[in-house]
């Protein structure tokens, strides 16, 4: 009798000391970054045996990305779903992939993401933040309630930029527009009130975040490419064991390879919908394409001027660029 009760003791304590991280996402649910996560957190559940619980907290409902960051600071939270201007906030690298007409199509993207992915995330570790997976989302595009094709349609639009997308908001008034900064939270909204009419987003994003209603064009320009970065805050991966550690590295990254796979596929399915739906695709004329372009030059140059992003970072991804498109 003692030792069955012995037993249930233990059975109950190990119960109670499982290790639970609470991670928030602006991804809703029943999207295909929660059905990855989710399967990776019960991977994670599994192979270590319950000793680690992965908690998500979808679509927002934990504030927007600066609030995030500091419940992760305060221990209300452990990690969170971030683009790469979120996490701008404590990293400004993370931003390096998303600047404005850097790559031309996915095999630059997986060019340098092969090299330069592991490099982000030593820069992450070293901020304090494990990096658990990278993840791309796709080319994000102009998309607004009219037809954009010269200098003169694009200077009227009340265009959204991320909240703290330092790089947008400075790309967008060299062409001569006035941002609107916002949280991503917020946008929904501020295209009901007709407070934007322009937004940046892939097409896949603007589906999921139920913008599509609202928009009725998209221009046939990749802006920038958006990736997501699942962090954990370094203390919680402290409190693991190495054989945890290495569980939950391996469940999320391999959601990231899974994320990776069907990306191209995914965005071009929503770009099929959304035409299903009304909205028209335009392309600018080519002059204004190539000042568009001029100006993202200009910005790289200013970021690399002030050291704003990494020289050395910038120089791998110039480095292998050249490289690919020399092949």
């Amino acid at each position: 009798m003692r030792a069955i009760l012995t037993l249930l003791v233990c059975l109950l304590a190990g119960t109670a000391w499982a290790q639970q991280i609470k991670i928030a996402t602006l991804a809703p649910e029943g999207s295909a970054w929660m059905r990855e996560l989710r399967a990776a957190a019960a991977e994670v559940k599994a192979g270590t045996g319950g000793r680690v619980e992965v908690k998500f907290y979808p679509g927002g409902v934990m504030g927007n990305d600066a609030v995030v960051l500091r419940k992760m600071r305060l221990g209300q939270l452990q990690g969170g779903v971030f683009t790469g201007s979120e996490l701008s906030l404590v990293y400004p690298d993370s931003q390096l992939y998303s600047l404005p007409f850097l790559f031309r199509n996915w095999d630059e993207v997986a060019a340098v993401r092969a090299q330069v992915d592991p490099l982000l995330a030593k820069g992450f570790e070293e901020r304090g933040l494990r990096l658990l997976g990278v993840s791309g989302v796709g080319f994000a595009y102009i998309m607004g309630n009219k037809p954009l094709r010269s200098q003169a349609d694009v200077a009227g639009i009340k265009l959204w930029v991320p909240q703290n997308d330092t790089i947008a908001i400075r790309t967008f008034e060299l062409g001569g527009v006035s941002p609107i900064p916002l949280p991503i939270g917020d946008v929904f909204t501020a295209l009901q009130t007709g407070m934007v009419d322009t937004v940046a987003n892939t097409p896949s994003g603007a589906i999921a975040l139920q913008w599509h209603g609202r928009l009725r064009s998209l221009v046939d320009l990749p802006l920038s490419y958006v990736v997501g970065f699942l962090v954990l805050d370094d203390k919680a991966w402290a409190r693991l064991s190495p054989e945890d550690r290495q569980v939950l590295a391996g469940a999320f990254a391999g959601a990231a390879r899974r994320m990776d796979a069907s990306v191209r596929e995914d965005e071009d399915e929503a770009l099929k919908a959304l035409r299903r739906q009304g909205l028209v695709v335009t392309e600018l004329a080519p002059e204004e394409a190539a000042r568009w372009r001029g100006l993202g030059e200009q910005v790289m140059a200013e970021l690399e001027t002030r050291q704003a992003i990494s020289p050395a970072l910038l120089a791998e991804v110039r480095r292998v660029l050249a490289e690919a498109r020399a092949d």
